[in-house]
Formats: structure tokens, C-alpha cells, sequence
């Protein structure tokens, strides 16, 4: 089931950043056992010992394992649709090798007892409450099981001191750094617990309330729209009925009558077809963006697109296409959502040289970034800075004619796809709208 709206949106958001966390993790990781593995090289180095003396060897099997486990990691990472599981799989193992990295460099004498509170303070960032506490308390057990097992001479460190652990330590002693351990772990786990619970309450609040500004916002675009659409209607509705109204009241005397008559209904009409291409537009921008997405190769869409404009009764023969065009690009996109964006432009571009003759040029090619984009430039007159910031406004326009939403549509559609637009332009020296498809890298 697919929850739509704010919360399906909050969702969303968490999910991401889960998944981004986790890469963290899994890369954090790698970085612990390479540091290990250096680590052990440096001191064994430092000491002159011999490079296969105990316990390096172990240690660097370890690190070896820690390194193949991570790799490991992100290969099935995308296999596990349950996240939780695979979160709960990492952290079970990190107690695991944490009490592994304690036995190999000394068990109850180690001084690396600390990497236990590194993975209760992981687990709070990833899992509830209980889930830490479930974490914390196997590192207890562990580290319980490990100490005692020593202290009863079933195991035996592998760096540890000469002797056995009750030969060097009383069993008070022994019980006092276990329940010292333990209780560490319990007070970091309620700790971090605490501040991660606090941290998650505050995104929640914060997503909800970036939900609700972004509610009002729409509200607020709605109102600016219906006054911006009553305002376009406004003036064809009045022509209409003045037409209308002297073609009622009018009688035909002459041959004059008729030709005022024939006046007034091609005014009427080509109202009509105004209101018509408005409310088109409008809806072409109100209504959702759905389409059927393709890998398109976008010097063939380029080639189309600029068939049909240049078949266009209004601006052919009036401009000049000059093409810079990169083979083997390919974006994913609806065809018609592209050929929408790309026509929208270039019918921008030719408004913006006027009945001047000008260029208009178009450019496909990879960006610095790896990216794809897509540049229609002309050499019209061009726009000053408080244009350029509310062009992409729905219903602003500094045309005579024309609805306003052109440009609203094409910023509409491109974010559909999470795509980008960038404009360049100085007052008299033209006009460079950018489109940014998404990196193929």
C-alpha cells in the first residue's frame, strides 16, 4: 500500500535518512578496521617483534574478516527489503567483534572494553529504545560470559598477563570491573537512547512543520493563481460581451453593417481561442505531472522538437536555429513531457528577439559535474535581475500577449523528475535558460 500526502512524504524522508545512516556505518566501519589493521602494523613495527607474533596474527585475521564483512554489507544491502532486520544483523555482529578485539588483546585486562559504549551509541541512532537495550545487554552478556569463562580457566586471552586472571585478581575485584562495564553500558545506552528519542521527536516536528508550510504555501499559490487567472479572463469575457452585445443591438442596413459585423465576430473569436489557450495552459500546469518515463536519446528529441517549431505559422523563417550538439546523450524523461519543455523554450526564446531577426541557439552536452543539460540562447533583449527572479512565477509575464504559465509549466515538469533549470541573462545581451538532467554517473 502507498501512503500518499504529508505523511507518505515524512516517511519518505526518514527512509532516506535511515538509508544514508546506514552507508555511514557501513563505511565507518570499514575505517575502524582499517585503523586496526594499521594499528597493529605500527606497534608491532614500533616494538620490533616479529611480523607473525601472537597475538597479530589474530588481529590481522580480524581485521581482514571486518574488512570482507563490510564489502560484504553493501553488496546485500539492496537484497533486504526489511531494513530493521539488516540494521539489528550489523550491530548483533559489531558486540561480536568488539568482545573478539577484548578477548585478542586481553580480555578482563583489555583497554578496549570502551568499544562497547561506540556500538550502544550506534544502536541508539538506528534502533528504538528497547531495540538499544537489547544491545547493550548483549554486550553485557558478553563481556559476562567472556570475563567468567576466563576466570574459570576455560579460555585464555591470547595477549593477556602471565598468570591466569584468579591467580592476579580477587573475585571482588573481578565482579567490580564487570558490573563497572556493565553499568556503563546500561547508563550510555539510557543516555544515548534519551538524545537520539529527542532527535528524532524534533526531525518529526520539523518535517511536519516543513509539511505544513509547504500546505500553506500551495494555499497561498492557489489564491495567486484564481486572482492571476480572474484577472486573464477578465478582459477576453469583456470583448466577447461587447461583441456579443453590439451584434444583438446592431441591424444590417448596408454593406457596412455587414463588415462590422464580421469585425466583431472575429474579435469574439479570437477571444474564444485566448480564453481557450488559457484555460489549456492552466490546466496543463494545475493537474498532476504523470507520464510514462523512457530512456530517450535526446539529439533525436532535439531534432523533432525543432522540426515542428520551425513548421510553426508564427515563428518560421523568423529565426535562426544554430545547433551544438554532443552524440550518445541520453535522459529519462516522457517524450511528450520533454517535447512540452524544449518547445516551451525555444517559443520563449523567439518572443524574447521580437519581430527583430535573431539566433537562437541550441546546445546538448555533459556538464562539468557529469550531469546532462540541455541550453536554448538568444540574443533578444534580455532580462534584468528582478525579472529573472520572478520569471518562473505562474501568470507573470512583460509580453502583451501570452498566459504567463509557459514558463510555469516547464518548471513544473522538470521538477517532476527532480531535474533543474538555470537561467543566465543581462539586460541586452539575450537569455540562456539551462536545463540540468540528472547525472547518468
Amino acid at each position: 500500500m502507498m501512503i500518499e500526502g504529508p505523511m507518505g512524504n515524512m516517511i519518505k524522508k526518514k527512509n532516506s535518512e535511515l538509508r544514508q545512516k546506514l552507508k555511514w556505518l557501513m563505511l565507518f566501519r570499514l575505517l575502524a578496521a582499517l585503523l586496526l589493521l594499521g594499528g597493529t602494523i605500527v606497534f608491532r613495527a614500533h616494538e620490533n617483534l616479529p611480523f607473525f607474533a601472537q597475538p597479530f596474527v589474530h588481529l590481522y585475521w580480524l581485521s581482514g574478516w571486518i574488512i570482507l564483512l563490510s564489502l560484504c554489507y553493501t553488496l546485500v544491502y539492496p537484497l533486504f527489503k526489511n531494513e530493521s532486520y539488516f540494521i539489528y544483523l550489523q550491530l548483533g555482529i559489531d558486540t561480536m567483534i568488539v568482545s573478539a578485539i577484548i578477548f585478542l588483546t586481553g580480555s578482563f585486562s583489555s583497554l578496549f572494553t570502551f568499544l562497547y559504549l561506540i556500538v550502544i551509541i550506534c544502536s541508539s541512532m538506528f534502533v528504538s529504545r528497547k531495540g538499544a537495550m537489547i544491545i547493550a545487554g548483549l554486550c553485557c552478556l558478553e563481556y559476562g560470559v567472556m570475563v567468567d569463562l576466563e576466570y574459570f580457566n576455560v579460555i585464555r586471552p591470547v595477549f593477556a598477563q602471565k598468570g591466569y586472571l584468579y591467580e592476579n585478581f580477587q573475585w571482588n575485584q573481578v565482579i567490580y570491573k564487570m558490573c563497572t562495564v556493565m553499568m556503563a553500558c546500561v547508563l550510555t545506552m539510557i543516555l544515548s537512547s534519551y538524545l537520539a528519542e529527542k532527535e528524532r521527536r524534533a526531525k518529526s516536528d520539523l518535517l511536519a512543520m516543513e509539511d505544513h508550510v509547504k500546505r500553506v504555501e500551495r494555499m497561498a499559490l492557489v489564491g495567486q493563481m484564481a486572482a492571476g487567472l480572474a484577472h486573464e479572463i477578465k478582459n477576453p469575457l469583456a470583448s466577447l460581451s461587447g461583441s456579443i452585445q453590439m451584434l444583438t443591438e446592431t441591424g444590417l442596413q448596408d454593406e457596412s453593417d455587414h463588415r462590422e459585423r464580421r469585425k466583431l465576430m472575429t474579435i469574439a473569436a479570437r477571444e474564444a481561442e485566448r480564453l481557450n489557450t488559457l484555460v489549456n495552459d492552466f490546466l496543463l500546469f494545475a493537474r498532476p505531472v504523470t507520464g510514462t518515463v523512457k530512456n530517450l536519446d535526446l539529439t533525436q528529441e532535439i531534432e523533432d522538437t525543432l522540426v515542428l517549431f520551425n513548421h510553426h505559422e508564427k515563428y518560421r523563417g523568423r529565426t535562426v536555429i544554430i545547433k551544438h550538439e554532443e552524440k550518445n546523450l541520453t535522459v529519462n524523461m516522457d517524450p511528450g513531457h520533454l517535447r512540452q519543455v524544449f518547445i516551451n523554450l525555444l517559443i520563449n526564446a523567439a518572443e524574447a528577439i521580437g519581430d527583430n531577426d535573431g539566433e537562437i541557439t541550441v546546445s546538448s552536452y555533459h556538464g562539468h559535474d557529469g550531469s546532462i543539460r540541455l541550453s536554448v540562447k538568444d540574443n533578444g533583449e534580455g532580462m534584468d535581475e528582478h525579472i529573472v527572479k520572478n520569471i518562473f512565477d505562474p501568470f507573470f509575464t512583460t509580453k502583451n500577449k501570452g498566459t504567463g504559465l509557459g514558463l510555469s509549466i516547464v518548471l513544473r515538469i522538470l521538477e517532476s523528475y527532480n531535474y533543474r533549470i538555470n537561467v543566465n541573462s543581462e539586460k541586452g545581451s539575450g537569455s540562456d535558460f539551462t536545463i540540468i538532467f540528472q547525472s547518468e554517473f
